[in-house]
Formats: structure tokens, sequence, C-alpha cells
């Protein structure tokens, strides 16, 4: 996938433009995002919420394992683990994704998020099912 159709289905997906994210690298195997911090992204204690990291993580990581992939494969995190380093206050946080490995059906992800000063605020580590998804699905019993 070309950085342009990238930039494209960031600008369709309502989580990426509800939060800020920009694409700043996208190429094979890494993606990097960052995202401008706003009043928004502030949790009760003034600093950025560990969900707003985290979903910065994962859609970096999912981009990320997404440029390693043939078109039409669809990509979904299986885990997440992120560990929440520094506080950030403000400015700009950034998320870079490297595909760790890829299998057939599985691919790992590290990302490292820093902040203006280059600080490693965030550190995650992410699994993503790669594949087809099945059409249809048998309805589990509740």
């Amino acid at each position: 996938m070309a950085a342009e159709e990238m930039r494209w289905r960031l600008r369709e997906n309502q989580t990426t433009k509800h939060f800020g994210f920009a694409l700043v690298v996208a190429e094979r195997g890494k993606v990097v995002l960052r995202m401008r911090v706003s009043k928004k992204h502030l949790q009760v204690h003034g600093v950025v919420h560990g969900g707003v990291l985290a979903a910065l993580a994962d859609t970096a990581g999912g981009l990320a394992t997404y440029m390693t992939c043939p078109p039409g494969t669809r990509v979904a995190t299986i885990e997440m683990k992120i560990n929440y380093l520094e506080a950030v206050e403000g400015g700009s946080v950034t998320a870079e994704a490297i595909v760790v490995r890829i299998g057939r059906h599985v691919a790992v992800v590290d990302c490292d998020i820093t902040d203006d000063a280059r600080r490693l605020v965030g550190k995650a580590l992410m699994t993503f099912f790669v594949g087809p998804f099945r059409r249809n699905r048998k309805k589990r019993p509740a």
C-alpha cells in the first residue's frame, strides 16, 4: 500500500480523525504516526490518557502490519501490552511501529511512543491476526 492510500485511509477513519493522528512515515513494515496533544486527550490530572496513547500505538502497529501484506488482507489486534513510562502534558507524541515478525496468520509489532523531547514515554508490544475474515460466521450461543 502506498503512503497516499494510507493517508486517505487515516482521513476516512473516525477514530484517527477524532484523535488527530497524522501519518509521518509509511513504508513496508514501519509506520510513524504523530498526534498533537489537545484538551480532549487529557485525563483528570492534566496528562494524556493512557487509552489515547494505546490507541495511537495500536493504530500505528496495525498500519505497519498492513503495509507488509498483499492487497485485500485484513489485520486485527489480538493482543496488546503497553508500558507507560512518562506522563505527557502537552506538545505532540509520536508512535513508531515496526513489524518484528510476520507469519501466515500472526504478526508481532514493537512500538515506541516518544514526546517532543524524544523521551520514551511508552512502549507497546502487539500481536495482530493477518488474513481473511470469514463472512458467514455461525452465531455463538449466549
